[in-house]
């Protein structure tokens, strides 16, 4: 299935609080939210700095699923922290999408736009995950290990280095220079 990609504005906030919770397996978990606050510095005000970038997928007119990041600082204590220049990644698909390349569509192009912007991008998976993975077939690679705060399990700090390359867009007519409304 080829999802459409459509860039994540910060007027979309309403699809970084939907996908949320599955990026951090809280519906598998039967947790919410408000279980676990320290998840609120991957969306809170997501898309009111040039800090954050990201593109959801549409299915037959339904969010799919989404992959934004933002750049974190020591203070927000962010288990995949590299530092304040490598933005940490967050990524869902809702589960009736599952298993449908949804989520390397959306990676692949996720790379090509961070590529322009950043020269390496990092995220937090389970260790024994589908997540880690499709993260690793798209080059990223284990640095470090934490433990979840969402159950305690054991998770992994992935890292990707980012080459600049030619960027290829999945539409026309979008201005470069905007990444949010």
């Amino acid at each position: 299935m080829t999802p459409t990609l459509y860039f994540l504005r910060s007027s979309e906030q309403y699809i970084v609080n939907k996908m949320l919770p599955y990026a951090y397996r809280l519906d598998v978990l039967g947790k919410s939210l408000e279980d676990v606050p320290q998840l609120g510095i991957y969306k809170d005000f997501y898309g009111f700095t040039r800090k954050d970038l990201g593109l959801y997928a549409m299915v037959e007119h339904e969010v799919a699923g989404a992959i934004w990041s933002r750049k974190m600082q020591v203070e927000h204590a962010c288990q995949a922290f590299m530092d304040e220049q490598t933005p940490v990644i967050s990524m869902a698909v809702l589960p009736k999408f599952q298993k449908q390349g949804i989520a390397s569509a959306m990676l692949e192009q996720f790379l090509q736009e961070a590529s322009v912007l950043y020269k390496q991008v990092c995220v937090s998976v389970v260790a024994d995950s589908h997540a880690k993975k499709i993260y690793e077939k798209f080059g990223f690679e284990s640095v470090g290990e934490n433990v979840s705060a969402v159950d305690g399990s054991k998770t992994l700090t992935l890292l990707k280095t980012l080459e600049g390359t030619t960027l290829v867009r999945p539409s026309e007519g979008y201005d470069p220079t905007r990444w949010m409304d």
